[in-house]
Parts: structure tokens; sequence; C-alpha cells
């Protein structure tokens, strides 16, 4: 039986909490895009920009590492209003490495949040922590293409998607996760 006085622990620290750091800026521009891309794309800027608020608190939430934070979200808020602006229409390239970035961030954070909320075991080594991250890295890819395919059926036709866009995109997003899983395993 638990001691009365042992059962009540003080609750670890909140990463709300504490100091502004620069993700945070990031997360404020995200913010202030949901309201600007509102008005300068409708509604499915809107839904894009709250997708891509959501998506810049996990970092915070999961109390991630500063670098990876700000990076993260950076490259989160640069791809939405890539797709905005249709800089992946006008920049050939800019969509292939767009998948291989952002994809392979997702994936770290998403090793990470997994390991943070217990879902996961810490990694007993560095390939079995960079197996996870393009495990993670391959199914967020699919997910990605499919949510593509449901925007363009669905939502508004101008969500660009086709087979050797979809195809580009899940290599794009399979090699940068690679390459991000080999720096992985080697730095742990």
């Amino acid at each position: 039986m638990t001691h009365p006085l042992t059962a009540w622990r003080r609750p670890a620290p909140s990463p709300w909490r504490g100091p502004l750091r620069a993700g945070d800026a990031v997360r404020a521009l995200a913010l202030l895009s949901v309201v600007v891309g509102t008005w300068h794309g409708g509604a499915v800027a809107t839904a894009l920009f709250l997708l891509v608020l959501g998506g810049t608190t996990v970092p915070r939430a999961i109390d991630a590492p500063r670098a990876l934070d700000v990076a993260y979200c950076s490259a989160l808020l640069l791809s939405a209003w890539a797709a905005q602006l249709d800089w992946y229409a006008s920049v050939a390239w800019l969509d292939v490495v767009a998948h291989a970035v952002v994809t392979a961030l997702i994936a770290v954070l998403a090793a990470r949040a997994l390991q943070v909320w217990g879902v996961v075991g810490p990694p007993r080594s560095g390939s079995e922590r960079g197996v996870l991250v393009v495990g993670l890295g391959a199914v967020l890819a699919v997910l990605w293409e499919l949510g593509e395919w449901a925007g363009n059926t669905f939502l508004d036709r101008s969500i660009q998607v086709g087979y050797g866009d979809t195809v580009g995109d899940l290599a794009a997003a399979l090699v940068g996760c690679t390459v991000t899983a080999l720096v992985v395993a080697r730095r742990a």
C-alpha cells in the first residue's frame, strides 16, 4: 500500500512554461499565417495553416531540442507558404526538396514524440533509431500523398497531383528520411 504522503507527487514541469524560445516566434508566425492565409487563399488556405499551426505546437509540447523545434516549424511554415504562393509550380525542383526535408524533420520529431509519450522505448542502438525514422517517414509520406489526392478530389482541383508527382514525392521523402536516419544513427 502506498503511503498517503508519498502518493502526492509534484507534477512534471510543463514544457509550455518557461522562457520564450526561437520556435515560439515561428509558432507566432504560423498563427499570423492562419489569418493572412485565410484572407489570401480562402478555406483551403485556412485548413492548411491550421494544420501547420497545430503541427508547430508538437515540438514545444514534447520539449524537443531547440534546433529541431526551429528547423521543423520553419520547414512546415515555409512549405505551406510555398504551396499558397505557387512556388512549387514556378520552381520545379522545390517540391522534391520540400518533400525530402519536411518529411525527414517530421519523422525525427514523430520518433521523439513516440518516445516521450511512451509508445516506443528508447532505442537500443543508433541503427534502431534510424530504422524508426525511415519507417515513420515512409508511412507519413504515404499518408501525405493520400491527403493530397483527397484534397484534389474533394476540395480543390488546384492541388497538384498525378502519378509522376506522387512517385517523385514518395521517392524524395524516402531519400530524405534515409539520409537523415544515417545521420541520426551515427550521432546516437
